[in-house]
């Protein structure tokens, strides 16, 4: 068995080092090799300029490629898999297309493991970890309202002005600003059309309690069925969102009211010079410090009380050996492809694993990636 990584991007390294430094023979992909020669040249000579027609004749049956680059070439390297016999590993959401092939991957035996990274992938873990404890503890009695809430970012250390940073092209947050997201607030559906419509203050329990603003993103509903929520319960909020600075949304705010203007293709062409702009004038420093932030909570209330409220806290950030949002995506990867490997994934298209044997290894590892993670039990007497 060989493992094919495909990207070595900032946010790749970690991961990929981990591997290279085992037993399986791993390949690495890039487009530009030199620039994966500065990276992890130092463990490996297999570095191959990427290619999809070489990387298809390079593929065997049982091999594993992992896929860091964009999003909207997944599809075609699982479908190169499964065409020859390989599993496949991305952090990417499954999408649609990658979906459909889960009928194929279980058929032929195969794994297609997605969402198994920072967000999505150790938000999942979390989540399923507090779904499984609650039902354990006797959760939902006659009466429960079960709410669920998941916000995770990426932000500075040392913060600025602009009360945020980009570790690569301003474009897909500015794009991201453009984009709807659905939701549960109070057991209704709530559809907001812009992020800057459904900010909020969250308090996080971390060892010096801090405030944080949030916002819901993209579509959280399909995560009920994933998280597997009993379709019993009665839910109150379910909000799977992102997490900002306090401060970012008075920052931002003309950009908010600039990004509300724009259409067609001038307005993309406009969102291109916004996001070169940011790029010159918030990027981060080489070797500056950046943090990542998760908190992932399930509560219960009964008669308007809270009867049952854990969460998961997680606070990174980077050091000298690099980037919190490096080791934080890259690491759960390389154990998707160890799992993998190791025949611990059933085949079919999968997103982050809700086995509790792998989920609390994984989140073991995890603890070991970060300089905070906690399992606060909120009601526990002190």
């Amino acid at each position: 068995m060989t493992i094919h990584w495909i990207g070595t991007g900032l946010s790749a390294i970690p991961g990929l080092r981990r591997l290279l430094k085992g037993r399986t023979p791993v390949t690495v992909w890039n487009r530009t090799v030199e620039k994966a020669r500065e990276a992890v040249g130092d463990l490996t000579s297999d570095i191959r300029p990427w290619d999809a027609t070489a990387f298809a004749d390079a593929l065997r049956p049982g091999d594993i490629a992992v896929s860091m680059l964009p999003a909207d070439q997944h599809v075609a390297i699982a479908r190169t898999c499964l065409d020859h016999g390989a599993h496949f590993v991305s952090s990417s959401y499954i999408s649609p297309e990658m979906r459909a092939l889960d009928g194929e991957a279980r058929e032929k035996g195969l794994v297609l493991v997605n969402e198994t990274g920072l967000d999505p992938g150790i938000d999942h873990l979390m989540a399923h970890d507090l779904v499984a404890d609650y039902r354990l503890g006797g959760g939902n009695q006659p009466g429960d309202v079960v709410s669920f809430t998941s916000y995770c970012g990426g932000i500075p250390k040392h913060p600025n002005k602009f009360r945020y940073k980009f570790s690569w092209s301003p474009l897909g947050v500015l794009k991201a600003l453009r984009s709807p997201s659905r939701s549960l607030k109070g057991g209704a559906e709530r559809v907001v059309e812009r992020p800057w419509d459904a900010i909020t203050g969250y308090d996080a329990p971390l060892p010096t309690p801090e405030r944080f603003e949030v916002y819901p993103n993209r579509d959280s509903l399909p995560f009920l069925q994933d998280y597997h929520f009993d379709p019993a319960w009665k839910i109150g909020d379910f909000v799977r969102g992102t997490i900002r600075l306090k401060g970012w949304a008075q920052a931002w705010e003309p950009v908010f009211r600039e990004v509300e203007t724009l259409q067609g293709p001038e307005g993309d062409a406009r969102l291109r010079e916004m996001s070169e702009q940011f790029w010159r004038e918030n990027a981060y420093a080489k070797g500056e410090a950046d943090r990542v932030v998760l908190f992932v909570s399930l509560r219960a209330d009964r008669d308007g009380k809270p009867v049952w409220h854990k969460e998961w806290v997680l606070d990174a950030w980077g050091d000298k050996k690099g980037t919190a949002m490096a080791r934080l995506v890259s690491i759960p990867v390389a154990l998707a492809v160890e799992a993998v490997g190791a025949g611990r994934i059933k085949p079919g298209v999968h997103a982050a694993p809700d086995d509790p044997e792998l989920v609390g290894e994984w989140l073991t590892e995890v603890g070991q990636l970060a300089q905070h993670m906690a399992k606060v039990d909120h009601l526990k007497k002190t």
